[in-house]
């Protein structure tokens, strides 16, 4: 971002710039960067240097549904910076990514209503000054990544994507929020599913899956919710069978009415589909531990074929954000309700 100046100080006071070393990074992983401080006409002192990840929640109250910008991790950097006059103070950070932190890209391309970004804050004689935020891409575990190219190879269709304030139930979560990514159903389940919505919950070591499938209503029967439930150690997830899983699951709703609450899974290979930018997908701090929890059985995999979700994700996207940036996109979206209608802030 560029240099904005600290109000609290008044014209002549020091300017700050938070610089990232990269703005790429998935669930588990650190961004790091420097928050850099130009000293103005007279010596300053800044409380704390204080840095917190947002994004873009919905929460339903009633009939109706409201956005805002959230908080969701917030970390000191540093306390009692001096910045002499004129001089530069660069403060370092690391600042680790929760496990549960929402997807922002897919396939190299920008998730459509996705944004996570490291906002900085300077508390200055007790009152914080918010700066500026800078982007963040998130990318999907190779875990996550499994899944989603599942979803590709089985003809499921990008509809959207948001984060909802609210708790599952049966899963480890932390954050008060998930993210869901909605799909319109495979042309063979179409007339009897409208849309099937994807969550993704992860801890260092295993990887939660939730589907809920919404049913059509028929001349006897009527519509309603169906959810599936699945979890693995990241490294087994991704030797998972996935397309046979979701499909076995997604038949037993169209066929049965209800959801299996645990279905099972395979072994198989990494699928690269859906991996984003190069190099990323493989870095410490993914997971892949040892060790195995599934609660399911055991199948091979499978040799389907079909696009990957990356590109249908990102087709999807080309009408919605064209060729905007994502530092565009993070400022339509975060001033949309007007700066401090936000969940999380103070």
């Amino acid at each position: 971002m560029f240099k904005r100046m600290l109000g609290a100080f008044g014209v002549g006071g020091p300017s700050v710039d938070t610089v990232l070393d990269s703005p790429h990074a998935a669930p588990g992983q650190y961004v790091t960067g420097q928050v850099r401080i130009q000293g103005g006409s007279a010596d300053a002192e800044i409380g704390q240097v204080v840095l917190s990840l947002v994004t873009r929640v919905e929460v339903e109250h009633g009939d109706h549904e409201y956005g805002g910008v959230s908080e969701f991790f917030r970390q000191i950097v540093q306390q009692g910076v001096r910045v002499p006059a004129g001089q530069l103070v660069a403060v370092p950070f690391q600042l680790p990514i929760p496990w549960e932190t929402p997807i922002t890209a897919v396939g190299g391309g920008q998730l459509p209503g996705m944004t996570v970004g490291v906002r900085t804050e300077l508390v200055i004689a007790g009152a914080p000054d918010k700066g500026d935020l800078d982007p963040v891409v998130i990318h999907p575990l190779p875990s996550q990544d499994a899944v989603l190219n599942a979803f590709g190879q089985l003809g499921f269709s990008f509809r959207s994507a948001d984060v909802e304030a609210g708790r599952l139930h049966g899963v480890p979560q932390e954050l008060g929020f998930y993210q869901e990514i909605e799909f319109f159903p495979p042309a063979q389940f179409a007339g009897s599913v409208s849309q099937v919505e994807l969550t993704f919950v992860a801890t260092p070591r295993d990887l939660y899956v939730v589907l809920e499938a919404d049913k059509r209503g028929g001349m006897f029967s009527s519509g309603g919710d169906a959810f599936g439930h699945f979890s693995a150690s990241h490294q087994e997830a991704q030797g998972t069978d996935w397309v046979s899983a979701i499909n076995g699951w997604l038949a037993q709703v169209a066929q049965r009415g209800h959801a299996n609450p645990a279905f099972g899974g395979g072994h198989g290979g990494y699928n690269p589909a859906f991996g984003g930018q190069p190099g990323y997908g493989h870095q410490p701090g993914y997971g892949g531990h040892h060790g195995y929890d599934q609660h399911g059985h055991h199948g091979h995999h499978g040799h389907r074929s079909g696009p990957g979700v990356g590109g249908m994700v990102a087709a999807g996207a080309a009408g919605v954000v064209g060729g905007m940036v994502l530092g565009e996109v993070v400022e339509e979206v975060f001033e949309d309700d007007g700066g401090d209608f936000a969940f999380g802030e103070e």
